[in-house]
């Protein structure tokens, strides 16, 4: 198989144009090319009167292809090379069930990759089976009444499942390729094999996630919802089992001997009850700041010029990140497209806030995180929970200065450079479903966080027009992009403790679906392999 790379097409296009041009990049006849596929699509809007689509295809041709690549002198030909996922052998002489704590992106890849190699894993989640999830979710929403054990945080699918379900990822390891086969493979669009910025989109996220299940169920996994870990029995270094209690019934010990740890970025109260049995954590820089908030056709013009409205033309995103002079870094994180901000709280009086979209991200606005890096240094001790510490008394000065009800502090854009507290709303209309309060977000946000975020505000308006617009909305606080403690673990991805796996986002491995999925298929590897310090 050949591939073929930057072809480009017009706006006005048809993809049925590929396999001429596929023909033309290695001088053969039409008729010569047999199959061809995309191997990835992206657009190139640079230029606003010139906006294009451009591909990657792998094709094969009739004859010998090493002959004919041999003598293409093109460098944007070359052999395709398909990484192709294969399960390593299980050499597991243990005859306990393996543990996977929590079934986010993590905890599923590793679950689901036991399964199929024969060890039917027993699969532990604090929260509820998505689909009553959603309606705690949704019930939260209308009543402001938080289930702090299943929520936009907690339960089944983890964080992401209510977000835009984006699957683009910094990572190159081969393995997220089969992430994404499994995303198709359990029901999402089939264009995120190939789309250079792939999502999944919260709406249908949900059934990928219950069809994951099901096949863990059918391969002989167990599942047990609304059950929490509260202790890791551990003897002579190494794990014996492990405690759970569900629904609040009186804890049951559990035996085992490899415990795969993927509980999320957000389960304190089980990171501290790791520290209190001594196993190493260490402080991990994170992020903090707030929702920012736009009109998408706003945005749609400014990326995409006099063209905007083109059919062809889906909701317009947008990555920024500068460093203004003397200061951190600024950054926007999950940006979200045509998309909704939500009350993302897991604990009672604490407001966070994160972005969710639908597939076909048709909303009135846009939002994604406007973020500053927290380096450990600037953590207020040297406790090893000490950031996990300061995101929690940001979010309870958030829930305050909201009222104390899971509203969530607001101020628009032109007052938050001013150092005012907002007092009415412009032409962008918040989106967060419990409401918003306007204040000043300054109150809530440390000095060095406000300071870079104006000043990134500033020079990120000179990136994207119109970003810095004094109508546009601040929601806050969004302290949950990253874990900020990283569990200690080996080169056999164990802690100290033998059989204990720190995995994913919240063991501060991972940053986002992809990552923290291949995370998971590494952990579950690693306990096929049985290897010990």
């Amino acid at each position: 198989m050949i591939r073929i790379n930057e072809l480009k097409i017009p706006l006005d296009g048809d993809e049925q144009e590929l396999p001429a041009l596929a023909a033309k990049a290695l001088k053969i006849p039409k008729n010569d090319i047999e199959s061809l596929s995309i191997f990835k699509k992206s657009l190139d809007c640079r230029k606003k009167e010139d906006i294009r689509f451009i591909y990657a295809v792998d094709v094969t041709v009739s004859g010998d292809e090493d002959r004919l690549l041999s003598r293409t002198h093109n460098p944007k030909v070359s052999k395709a090379v398909i990484d192709e996922y294969v399960l390593p052998e299980n050499k597991r002489k243990s005859t306990f069930r393996p543990v996977v704590v929590g079934f986010g992106p993590a905890g599923m890849f590793a679950a689901l990759m036991l399964a199929r190699a024969g060890l039917r894993p027993l699969v532990v989640e604090r929260g509820e089976p998505v689909e009553k999830r959603q309606q705690s979710v949704k019930n939260f929403f209308l009543t402001r009444r938080l289930n702090p054990e299943s929520n936009v945080q907690f339960g089944e699918g983890g964080a992401g499942t209510f977000s835009d379900g984006k699957l683009n990822t910094g990572t190159k390891n081969y393995r997220q390729r089969e992430v994404l086969t499994q995303f198709v493979r359990h029901g999402a669009p089939e264009e995120i094999l190939y789309s250079a910025k792939p999502h999944v989109g919260t709406d249908k996220l949900a059934g990928v996630v219950r069809s994951m299940r099901e096949e863990v169920l059918r391969l002989g996994g167990e599942m047990r919802f609304n059950t929490k870990l509260t202790d890791i029995l551990i003897y002579n270094g190494a794990v014996q089992g492990v405690t759970l209690q569900e629904n609040g019934h009186a804890p049951l010990d559990y035996e085992t001997d490899a415990v795969i740890l993927a509980i999320g970025h957000s389960a304190r109260d089980t990171v501290e009850m790791l520290y209190h049995k001594g196993i190493p954590i260490q402080q991990k820089a994170f992020s903090v700041g707030a929702r920012i908030e736009h009109r998408q056709e706003m945005i749609n013009r400014s990326q995409y010029g006099e063209m905007f409205t083109h059919p062809k033309l889906r909701a317009a995103d947008y990555k920024l990140a500068c460093h203004p002079y003397g200061g951190r870094g600024a950054y926007t994180f999950c940006m979200c497209p045509g998309g909704t901000v939500v009350c993302a709280s897991s604990e009672a009086g604490t407001v966070v806030t994160n972005g969710m979209s639908e597939y076909a991200r048709d909303g009135e606005n846009a939002n994604s995180a406007l973020l500053v890096g927290i380096e450990p240094e600037h953590f207020p001790s040297d406790h090893p929970l000490a950031g996990m510490y300061f995101q929690r008394e940001i979010e309870q000065k958030a829930f305050q200065l909201g009222g104390g009800d899971y509203t969530a502090p607001a101020t628009l854009v032109g007052d938050f450079l001013r150092g005012e507290a907002s007092t009415a709303l412009g032409d962008v209309h918040p989106t967060c479903p419990t409401g918003v309060r306007l204040c000043n977000l300054r109150d809530i946000l440390p000095k060095t966080v406000t300071e870079t975020m104006c000043a990134g505000l500033v020079k990120m308006d000179t990136m994207l027009e119109g970003f810095a617009c004094d109508q546009a909305v601040l929601t806050g606080p969004e302290t949950r992009s990253s874990s900020p403690v990283r569990i200690l673990r080996d080169e056999f991805f164990q802690t100290k403790v033998s059989g204990l796996y720190p995995c994913g986002e919240g063991a501060g491995y991972a940053g986002g679906i992809v990552s923290a999925a291949v995370d998971g298929i590494r952990c579950a590897e690693a306990v096929l392999s049985d290897e010990h310090a």
